[in-house]
C-alpha cells in the first residue's frame, strides 16, 4: 500500500504572500512593493537611495536570501523559555513524554460534543494507523549533546516559515546522536530540548555525505499550545502549521494497557476529504499551498474529527483498534496534514509496537477501519472543555492571541545598520549603537492574515510593548482604499499598554515601526496585540 504525506508547500495562511516572501518580493497583502527599491506606502520618511530595503537579495535563488542581513545562526541563549507553572508540572505536561500545556487542544477534550454532518469519503486504499515512512519520531536532547549545523538541501538554504525567509543554515544547540528522520521524502523528525523548552521540527531532514540537511525548520514551545498562533503561525512541519509530535501515538503509550490515549490524535485526509473553502479552521493556522484549487471535500484542515458517543468501540476486532476508537470518542483527532489515496491516516511514532495487521493483511481490521471512517464527523460545538488536569477550561478555544510579529521585511529609514528578526526570541533585535536606527514594515507581514484572527472593527484591542535597551515601537493603521491613517499609537517604550477600539472599515493596512536604543547596548522589541475581550489563551493553565 503506497501513501504519501503532504508535500511541502507554503501555508495557506501565507498563500501567495509567503511565496513572494520566499522570492523576496514583499508586496503581498500589506500594500508594500516588490524588492525593486520603490518605497512602501505610509512611511513617515521615505527611504533614501542608501536606505534600501534590508530584505533585498540579488536573485530569488541567492543562498543568503534572508529577511534581514546577517542572520545565519540562531543563538542558543535566544530560545524563548515558557514558564512551567504548577498546573503544568502537576501532570508532567510540557515534557518529552507529555508535550504541551494541559489546556493545549491536544491535551483537552470536549464535553457535550455536537458533531456536524460532513463525512470522509472512501478512496484508493483503506484507512490506516501508520508508523511507517511518512510518520515521525521524537528524540530527546540532553544538555551534554553537541550542537549541529543543519544546512539547506539546495542553494536557497533552509526555509524558515516563521521568519518567511531562507537561511543558509540553522544551528541546533543540542543534537541527539540517535536522531533518525523518517525515510519517506517528508523526512520528519522532532528534537525535544526540555531544558530549553523547545521542540525543533524538520521537513525533509536527511544526511548527505555525513552532513545534515533539511528543506524546512520550525519550532514550537514544549509547554505551549501545540498549535500555531496568529503571530507565530507556523510552528512545525505539518501542513496545519503544527509539530509532528502533536497527536502522535508515542512509543511509550502504544502498549500501556490504558483503555484510550490521553490526548487527541493526529490525522491526515486525502484531498477528496479536505475542503477547498475554507481550507482551514481554528485551531489550524494554515493548509497546503494548493488546497483551494486541489481539495474537493467537506472538511477543513484543523477540524477535530470524532466518533459519536453511541459508536460501539468494543465491537471492533482488536484491542489496538478499540483503544483508538475510544480515543476518537473522547478526544477525537485533529486533521493536520494531507495524504494521497488514503481516506484517513492516524500517525504512530516510528518504532512503536503497534500493528493492526499483525499476521499479514486482515480483512476484518480493514472493515473495522472503514466502519470508523464512515462514522467520523467534525466537532461543531461543545458544552464546555476539560483540560489535561480534568479542570474546566475556557482557554482551549480562545482566539485571544497575539496578532503581531516582528518579522520583516523591514525598510531602514534612519541609521546605517539594521535590526534583525530573531525567531527564537520572537523579537526585533538591534545591534549595540549610539546612533538611532529606525525601520518600518509596511508589507502587511507583521500581521499574518490567519482567517479566524483578523481584527474586527469596533472590537477592543490591547497593545503591550516589551522592549530592552531603550528600543521603542510604533504602529499605524491606514485605510487601504484612501491611504489615510486612521490610528497611530506614536512611539511607545517598554511597559507601555495601550487600549483602543479597532477602527471602522473593511480594508486596512498595518505598518509597524521600530527604533533602537542609543546606549551602545543591544536593544530588542517584542510588542503584543491581543483582542481585549474573551478568555486569553495560556502557555500553561493556572
Amino acid at each position: 500500500m503506497t501513501k504519501t504525506s503532504s508535500s511541502f508547500g507554503i501555508s495557506a495562511g501565507l498563500s501567495a504572500c509567503a511565496l513572494a516572501a520566499s522570492l523576496l518580493l514583499v508586496g503581498c497583502g500589506g500594500g508594500g512593493t516588490s524588492a525593486a527599491g520603490v518605497a512602501p506606502l505610509a512611511l513617515e520618511t521615505p527611504p533614501t537611495a542608501a536606505s534600501t530595503p534590508v530584505s533585498v537579495a540579488t536573485t530569488p535563488a541567492s543562498p543568503a536570501s534572508e529577511a534581514v542581513a546577517g542572520v545565519a545562526v540562531l543563538a542558543a541563549d535566544a530560545i524563548a523559555r515558557p514558564s512551567a507553572t504548577a498546573a503544568c508540572t502537576a501532570g508532567n505536561f510540557g515534557s518529552f513524554l507529555r508535550p504541551f500545556s494541559p489546556d493545549s487542544p491536544w491535551n483537552s477534550r470536549p464535553v457535550g460534543a455536537v458533531l456536524g454532518s460532513a463525512t470522509i469519503p472512501a478512496s484508493t486504499y483503506y484507512p490506516s494507523v501508520d508508523s511507517g515512512t511518512w510518520s515521525s519520531a521524537a528524540f530527546e536532547a540532553s544538555e551534554t549533546d553537541a550542537p549541529m549545523v543543519v544546512t539547506g538541501t539546495n542553494t536557497q538554504g533552509v526555509w524558515d516559515p516563521d521568519s518567511e525567509v531562507y537561511r543558509p543554515s540553522i544551528t541546533i544547540p543540542h543534537w541527539p546522536a540517535q536522531t533518525q528522520p523518517a525515510t519517506g521524502s517528508d523526512g520528519h523528525a522532532e528534537i525535544v530540548d526540555a531544558a530549553a523548552g523547545v521542540i525543533h521540527s524538520f521537513w525533509g531532514l536527511k544526511q548527505v555525505n555525513g552532513a545534515w540537511v533539511t528543506n524546512q525548520y520550525a519550532w514550537t514551545p514544549l509547554a505551549g499550545r501545540g498549535m500555531g498562533d496568529p503571530s507565530h503561525y507556523y510552528q512545525g512541519a505539518r501542513a496545519a502549521g503544527v509539530s509532528t509530535i502533536g497527536g502522535l501515538i508515542r512509543i511509550h503509550e502504544a502498549n500501556d494497557g490504558a483503555a484510550s490515549y490521553s490526548h487527541a490524535l493526529a490525522m491526515s485526509l486525502d484531498f477528496t476529504g479536505l475542503s477547498n473553502s475554507p481550507t482551514y479552521r481554528f485551531p489550524a493556522t494554515s493548509a497546503d499551498s494548493n488546497a483551494a484549487t486541489t481539495n474537493s471535500g467537506q472538511i477543513p484542515m484543523g477540524s477535530l474529527l470524532m466518533l459519536p458517543a453511541s459508536f460501539d468501540a468494543q465491537a471492533l476486532a482488536t484491542p489496538e483498534l478499540r483503544k483508538i476508537a475510544e480515543t476518537l470518542k473522547k478526544y477525537g483527532a485533529y486533521v493536520v496534514d494531507r495524504n494521497h489515496g488514503t481516506p484517513f491516516v492516524i500517525y504512530v511514532e516510528i518504532g512503536a509496537d503497534l500493528k493492526l495487521h499483525k499476521n499479514g493483511w486482515s480483512s476484518s481490521t480493514a472493515t473495522d477501519l472503514d466502519t470508523i471512517r464512515a462514522a467520523l464527523r467534525p466537532l461543531e460545538s461543545a458544552a464546555w472543555w476539560v483540560d489535561g488536569n480534568n479542570k474546566n477550561s475556557s482557554s482551549v478555544t480562545s482566539t485571544a492571541m497575539n496578532l503581531l510579529s516582528m518579522r520583516g521585511a523591514w525598510w531602514r529609514t534612519k541609521g546605517t545598520v539594521s535590526g534583525e528578526f530573531d525567531t527564537w526570541r520572537q523579537a526585533l533585535v538591534f545591534p549595540a549603537t549610539t546612533t538611532l536606527i529606525e525601520q518600518a514594515n509596511a508589507t502587511g507581514r507583521a500581521m499574518n492574515p490567519v482567517s479566524w484572527a483578523l481584527p474586527v472593527a469596533g472590537d477592543p484591542y490591547r497593545l503591550t510593548v516589551a522592549g530592552t535597551g531603550g528600543a521603542t515601537f510604533r504602529m499605524t493603521i491606514a485605510d487601504r482604499q484612501t491611504g489615510a491613517t486612521v490610528y497611530d499609537t506614536g512611539y511607545l517604550a517598554d511597559g507601555a499598554v495601550l487600549n483602543f477600539t479597532w477602527p471602522a472599515g473593511t480594508s486596512f493596512k498595518v505598518t509597524t515601526w521600530g527604533r533602537s536604543g542609543t546606549a551602545n547596548v543591544e536593544s530588542t522589541l517584542r510588542p503584543t496585540l491581543v483582542r481585549a475581550s474573551g478568555a486569553t489563551g495560556s502557555v500553561c493553565a493556572s
